[in-house]
C-alpha cells in the first residue's frame, strides 16, 4: 500500500494522510473555453431620424448583451436624410471603415428604414467589410410606390401616380426618396433615371455589377424584417424584396396593408407569387412570423437566403 513494501498501514492511518495529500502539487484543471467576444453592433439610422431615436436599442443591446459594443452612427440625421443616397453611402463608409478594422472578428449591422438601403450600397461597393449579419430592418428594398404622409409633406401637389415626374428627373434624384421611388408604371423611366435603385438591383447593366455581387456575397447572414402593418413601407413586401406589379395597381390599387398583394416575379425579387410563397433555391424559410416594431407596431419577420440581384444567393440562413 501506498507504494512502501513490507509495510501496511492501518485503515484508520490514510485519514491522517488525507492533509497531506492536499499539499502534493496536482496538475492544473483543463481551463474552461474562452467565449468568444461579442461582435460589435453597427446601427444606421432611416430617414428623418437621428442616432437619438435609437437609444433605446443601445440600451436594450448593453441590457441584454453586456460588453456589446455599439455605435449608433450620427450621421445625416432630419433633414439632411434627404440628401442624394450615393454621397450617404460615402459618408456612412467613412464612419463604418475604422470600426471595421478594430474588429476582425465581424461586426452586426441594423440599418432601419432608408438605412437598410444605404447600408445594402455599402455592402456591395466595400470590397474588404467584414459584416456578420445585415439585419435590414422595415428597408423599401425594392422601392416605395405609395402617398405616405413625409411624401405628401415633400411635395405637397404630387400623388403617388405623378410623382415620377419629378422623381425621374436630374432635379429629383438629388432626394434620397426619389433615389428609391419605383413606379410600375413607368418601368422604362425609372430604369433610365434611377441613379440609385436600379443600379444596386441589377436591373441595370453597369461596369461595376459583377463586383458588386461578389462584395455582397460575403455577408454571413442576412434578416429582412417587414410586415403588413408597416404603415410607410409601400408595399410591405418590399422590405422583402418584391415589388408591385402594373396589374395589381391597376386592379385593386393595392395598400401597404393589403395582405394579397402579388410582387413581381422576376430574377431581382426575392419570393414568388402566390401570396409570397417562398422563392427558394436553397432550402430557407423566406417568410416567418414573429414579433417585432417597424414604422408602426407589429410586423412579420422575413428570413431571406436569397438575393436581390440576378439569383444572389447567401451562403447560409438564420
Amino acid at each position: 500500500m501506498l507504494g512502501l513494501r513490507g509495510l501496511r498501514l492501518p485503515a484508520t492511518g490514510i485519514l491522517y494522510l488525507l492533509p497531506l495529500l492536499l499539499l502534493l502539487p496536482t496538475w492544473p484543471a483543463t481551463p474552461a473555453p474562452r467565449r468568444a467576444p461579442l461582435k460589435p453592433v453597427i446601427v444606421v439610422h432611416g430617414l428623418f431620424d437621428s442616432s437619438y431615436s435609437f437609444r433605446h436599442l443601445l440600451e436594450y443591446i448593453n441590457q441584454t448583451h453586456p460588453g456589446t459594443a455599439v455605435t449608433v452612427l450620427d450621421l445625416f440625421d432630419g433633414r439632411e436624410s434627404l440628401r442624394p443616397l450615393w454621397e450617404q453611402v460615402q459618408g456612412f463608409r467613412e464612419a463604418v471603415a475604422p470600426i471595421m478594422a478594430k474588429a476582425p472578428q465581424g461586426v452586426h449591422l441594423i440599418c432601419y428604414s432608408q438605412g437598410g438601403l444605404v447600408c445594402r450600397a455599402l455592402l456591395s461597393v466595400m470590397d474588404d467589410h467584414n459584416v456578420d449579419s445585415f439585419i435590414s430592418l422595415s428597408s423599401p428594398q425594392m422601392g416605395q410606390y405609395g402617398d405616405t404622409d413625409y411624401l405628401k409633406w415633400l411635395f405637397p401637389t404630387s400623388m403617388r401616380s405623378n410623382l415620377y415626374r419629378i422623381c425621374y428627373s436630374p432635379w429629383g434624384q438629388e432626394f434620397s426618396i426619389c433615389n428609391y421611388w419605383h413606379d410600375p408604371h413607368h418601368d422604362d423611366l425609372y430604369l433610365n433615371a434611377s441613379s440609385f435603385l436600379a443600379l444596386i438591383n441589377g436591373e441595370r447593366n453597369h461596369p461595376n455589377a459583377t463586383a458588386w455581387r461578389k462584395n455582397f456575397l460575403r455577408v454571413g447572414h442576412l434578416v429582412l424584417i417587414g410586415g403588413p402593418d408597416d404603415g410607410v413601407i409601400t408595399p410591405w413586401q418590399s422590405s422583402a424584396g418584391a415589388q408591385w406589379i402594373a396589374s395589381e395597381i391597376a386592379n385593386n390599387e393595392g395598400t401597404s396593408s393589403n395582405p394579397s398583394a402579388t410582387p413581381r416575379e422576376n430574377d431581382n425579387a426575392l419570393c414568388s407569387q402566390n401570396d409570397f410563397q417562398p422563392w427558394n433555391p436553397t432550402g430557407c424559410s423566406v417568410l416567418t412570423q414573429r414579433a417585432t416594431l417597424g414604422h408602426n407596431g407589429p410586423m412579420a419577420v422575413t428570413r431571406g437566403c436569397s438575393s436581390f440581384t440576378n439569383n444572389l444567393k447567401l451562403p447560409s440562413c438564420l
